[in-house]
């Protein structure tokens, strides 16, 4: 009987603590995704503005690892927008380029080649 006493006192004390550390966790981990988008997303546009400058037909391609919480990405005009998946919803990751860039995203987790190309008027983005 003292043995379940102790058992019962030992696991309520234990029960917050693993609260609050996979509530840490949570958060820890959606930090360095959206730490992983925010350098994926500002080489990216920096290699855009390279190439443009540089000019037609100038190429730049990178490795990068897409983490699983990425939802969406929009290519428009001066911006690329990386739109991750988070607890309390979705957010967005914004970087704006002196450029006008276009073109194509991963979206599935994994590890992308990303090219991106100097192309009349504007950067164009691809991955295979």
């Amino acid at each position: 009987m003292e043995y379940m006493m102790v058992m019962g006192f030992v696991l309520a004390a234990l029960s917050p603590l693993i609260v609050v550390y996979y509530l840490y966790a949570q958060g820890s981990t959606e930090e360095l995704v959206a730490s992983q988008l925010s350098k994926i997303s500002k080489e990216v546009v920096d290699s855009a503005e390279e190439v443009y400058y540089l000019g037609k037909p100038s190429q730049v391609s990178m490795r990068v690892y897409i983490p699983d919480r990425l939802e969406d990405a929009q290519i428009s005009g001066r911006q690329l927008v990386l739109i991750m998946r988070t607890e309390n919803g979705p957010a967005e990751i914004v970087e704006t380029s002196a450029v006008n860039i276009s073109g194509t995203f991963p979206l599935m987790e994994g590890v992308y080649t990303l090219t991106v190309r100097a192309v009349d008027g504007y950067s164009n983005i691809s991955y295979r």
